[in-house]
């Protein structure tokens, strides 16, 4: 096992801290000889053992030298360039940052150690690793439930310090995203899954536990009201909810509003469904660990009301009728009526509902939302030169994002869908070795982010996914 602290040089301003990507430079070099775009051994933040076994391993059964390329460079991107490992007072800490924003958020720091999570039973140090990253997150949590982003340095104030939000120095950003608080719930089950350590459930995740339910609780907005509003002085519409920071209204019907969506963007609709199911899931997971490990029944029986409760509004608001699919789920809805057909490629998506465990691919109702997600109904699934696939409003109308096509082969049960997917991506990473936030829909050269450690990590995700599932898939030549 390898740490250092993060790549810092001379070259770019991000967040008042100057950093340089080390994918900078990877489009100019040659990708005939495949060479690999890992930074040097000595450079890389984190070496696991037990990934670099797994990448050698894996390589040696892909028979395209492209994809097995962009495997090796892709996979272990959050460990090689995004991670800040140590003790701090006895007790492993974990921070992670995204990539080219030196800022961590739940979500993404949660998504970029995932694909590494089953191999923390045969790596004691990766296995630290990942319980630091739940010591740090959940001193995030009790911080500030509505925040989605943090620094390591809890005394660093902002640059979106002037906000109109509760600031409190440490955190980057306080955009409320129900699943940044999922994500947190997710990893800590995950790791507790695995290894049956108990050890995390300290004193202070509990409370943080608390707080998420809490949170939770107060976003469902049953009185009308909350104690969270934003608003930022911006050009761009979506960096704030509308009327004051408040939102469009709602009618309570016991769904949880969230201000915003996975991708930073506002929400139209407060009520996000994508993140909603989320919620379910991960009330569910905090009730298990409740009620088998902490023997705390109250608190268990409190998260399970509220899962039956918030699955149920979802059931009775979100499963509308569309116009060419019947019964599908709605992206947002209002408790009014109201609704917004479309999806984001950010997850939770409503095409990562199979990948999150709250559907089975073949789920009726999930097919169902599939096709449409994959349709010309959906306003950002998009068709181009370069490549098909899921958009964001967050890059605008033109934009495909790889982490959309991944999705949509790790959700695929037809191989033929899956070996497209695979084509795309090998076609669309510009000559680079990793993948991007998103691409030109007619022009892949075009794209958005060098660094974004998220997207390359699920990558690597679903080659192994892949390799354990339908390895003759990488048996051949794309």
């Amino acid at each position: 096992m390898k740490r250092r602290a993060f790549i810092k040089q001379s070259g770019m301003a991000i967040g008042g801290t100057l950093l340089v990507s080390p994918l900078l430079n990877a489009q100019k070099k040659s990708t005939v000889d495949f060479q690999s775009m890992r930074p040097a051994a000595a450079e890389r933040c984190f070496t696991s053992d037990a990934v670099e076994k797994l990448i050698k391993k894996v390589k040696t059964t892909m028979a395209d030298k492209e994809l097995a390329w962009l495997f090796e460079n892709c996979f272990p991107n959050t460990l090689d360039t995004t991670v800040d490992f140590e003790y701090i007072d006895g007790q492993p800490d974990t921070f992670v940052i995204t990539g080219d924003i030196d800022a961590m958020w739940l979500r993404d720091s949660t998504a970029q150690v995932w694909p590494y999570m089953p191999l923390i039973k045969k790596d004691q140090p990766l296995r630290e690793l990942i319980k630091g990253l739940i010591m740090r997150q959940t001193k995030c949590i009790l911080l500030d439930p509505y925040a989605n982003a943090f620094y390591k340095d809890v005394s660093k104030v902002s640059k979106w310090q002037s906000d109109r939000t509760l600031m409190q120095p440490g955190i980057h950003e306080r955009k409320w995203e129900i699943d940044s608080l999922c994500y947190a719930v997710r990893l800590a089950n995950e790791y507790y899954s695995i290894t049956g350590d108990t050890s995390i459930f300290t004193n202070e995740w509990q409370k943080a536990s608390r707080l998420i339910l809490e949170t939770f609780i107060a976003e469902q907005r049953k009185d009308g009201t909350s104690p969270y509003t934003f608003n930022r002085v911006t050009g761009q519409m979506f960096d704030s909810p509308v009327h004051w920071g408040l939102g469009r209204p709602v009618k309570p019907v016991g769904l949880i509003c969230s201000m915003f969506r996975p991708s930073d963007d506002a929400t139209l609709y407060p009520f996000l469904i994508p993140s909603n199911v989320f919620a379910v899931v991960s009330l569910r997971q905090l009730a298990d660990i409740h009620q088998k490990v902490l023997d705390n029944q109250e608190m268990a029986g409190k998260c399970l009301k509220l899962a039956e409760e918030v699955d149920a509004a979802i059931k009775q608001y979100a499963v509308v009728e569309h116009l060419h699919f019947g019964n599908i789920y709605a992206y947002e809805v209002d408790g009014f009526g109201n609704r917004v057909f479309m999806d984001d490629a950010n997850v939770p998506s409503l095409m990562s509902l199979a990948y999150l465990g709250a559907h089975q691919p073949d789920d009726a109702l999930y097919k169902r939302t599939r096709a449409f997600l994959l349709s010309e109904h959906n306003p950002y699934f998009l068709k181009g030169k370069a490549a098909e696939g899921q958009a964001s409003p967050h890059t605008g109308q033109n934009n495909i994002w790889p982490m959309g096509i991944i999705l949509r082969a790790m959700t695929s049960t037809n191989e033929q869908e899956i070996i497209k997917c695979l084509q795309m991506l090998k076609a669309t990473h510009a000559g680079t070795g990793f993948m991007h936030e998103s691409f030109n829909k007619d022009d892949a050269s075009k794209y958005t982010r060098d660094w974004f450690a998220w997207a390359n990590t699920l990558f690597g995700e679903l080659i192994i996914k892949l390799y354990h599932e339908r390895p003759h898939l990488l048996k051949a030549k794309l």
